[in-house]
């Protein structure tokens, strides 16, 4: 992702990327377990790389991507990028990683993820510093939150609030 626009700076930006970082990690994680010959470390690891996927697509597609979409120059750009989900959420979900094509397809998938990624980071993120009104804003914070169950800026951390 770029440094250079401030995008990372806005507490909405933070939260996607974090949750980029963790799927990421998740997904690296399990490529080395299936290079280490652990399937079943394997198969847990990328299940919750899916599971954490979903629910960052959700906070993305119901907040940010429907915002910056309600601008006609955004709206097929955003479209792809749910194509992508739909794309790599069918691939997980039939995911069979005791079959050696499709342990080279997740690979595969994984670093596609990364490409995905950059599409977000590096294109809709700095355009939406632009493009997004205060009330847009709102809107897709609340909808990030209502997903999540949590105001965005807040870390979850478990503990109970004094």
């Amino acid at each position: 992702m770029c440094h250079y626009c401030g995008c990372r700076d806005i507490p909405l930006i933070k939260e996607f990327i974090a949750e980029h970082e963790a799927v990421t990690d998740l997904g690296g994680d399990a490529v080395r377990a299936l290079d280490a010959g652990d399937r079943p470390r394997a198969a847990a690891l990328a299940a919750e790389m899916a599971a954490r996927l979903r629910a960052h697509w959700s906070g993305e597609e119901a907040g940010l991507f429907r915002v910056m979409a309600e601008n006609e120059e955004y709206a097929a750009y955003v479209a792809a990028l749910v194509r992508e989900h739909r794309e790599l959420d069918a691939f997980l979900t039939a995911l069979d990683l005791d079959d050696p094509a499709q342990r080279t397809a997740f690979v595969h998938a994984v670093d596609e993820l990364h490409d995905h990624i950059a599409k977000e980071e590096d294109g809709l993120f700095p355009a939406s510093l632009t493009e997004l009104t205060g009330d847009q804003w709102d809107r897709a914070m609340a909808a990030w939150s209502e997903v999540h169950g949590r105001p965005v800026g807040r870390v979850d951390t478990g503990l109970l609030e004094p």
